[in-house]
């Protein structure tokens, strides 16, 4: 396929305050060099087909750095690969490429808080925004995820969001509930989405991958389709609680 011209035909555009979407952020160097570090993950820790409270099966499949995440909490008894500084230091510089697009993105949140978590506020700089935890989604053949707020965080840091090979559907909606008014966006790979401030707790889900869209050197770099591959980046806890780092 013909890869798209990213940031030339798709600007940056603010789906809601506090929220951006940067096209094409990653080069295809970036991307490869991501892209293999997800398939050196997968080798060591096996990802998930992550079971609901209620019964239910996520379609995606879903590995843990930093922190093992489970619904709806973390849980440092399980042991999970740690989270590259390269990869915290990634995520700063995507906060800070969406706070010059939006400076609301890294703004307390100011809403009302939709969590039932004990949320600690502050304003978030690139250089103090230090994840301790990432998810990595693998979205196979016909995955989806449902509409969902990212509200088992002690604190209200943003959410980076990386997007590596097939291109989705990202629909973005409010704080207050899961139906309309919501924004979708078609997502390709090398895309940052980062959502905070005011948009912190909105609901956001991938409705539909577009599979066989990624770009083709995908295949070559994890050895056949690639799917849908997408990290988001969260800060999980107080900083008195220093995040794991390595690599």
């Amino acid at each position: 396929m013909t890869e798209p011209l990213f940031g030339i035909d798709r600007p940056p555009t603010i789906l809601a305050p506090g929220a951006v979407h940067v096209p094409g952020w990653m080069d295809r160097a970036q991307q490869e060099y991501l892209l293999r570090a997800c398939v050196d993950w997968a080798a060591v820790r096996e990802p998930r087909s992550i079971v609901l409270p209620g019964g239910g099966r996520m379609s995606v499949r879903t590995l843990s750095l930093g922190r093992f995440w489970k619904p709806y909490e973390y849980d440092d008894d399980e042991v999970v690969p740690p989270l590259p500084d390269w990869l915290v230091r990634a995520a700063r510089a995507g906060l800070e490429a969406a706070a010059a697009v939006d400076p609301l993105v890294s703004a307390d949140r100011t809403s009302t808080d939709h969590s039932s978590a004990d949320h600690t506020s502050a304003d978030h700089t690139s250089a103090d925004y230090t994840p301790d935890a990432a998810l990595v989604n693998l979205y196979g053949h016909g995955a989806t995820m449902g509409l969902h707020q990212d509200r088992d965080e002690a604190v209200s840091a943003p959410v980076v969001s990386l997007s590596l090979g097939d291109a989705c559907t990202f629909r973005f909606g409010t704080p207050e509930h899961r139906g309309r008014p919501y924004t979708d966006v078609r997502l390709e790979s090398g895309d940052l989405v980062v959502f905070g401030g005011p948009s912190r707790m909105a609901f956001h889900g991938v409705p539909k991958v577009f599979d066989g869209s990624a770009p083709d050197w995908c295949a070559d770099v994890v050895g056949g389709p690639p799917g849908r591959v997408n990290l988001t980046l969260r800060v999980t806890r107080p900083p008195t609680h220093p995040p794991t780092l390595g690599g």
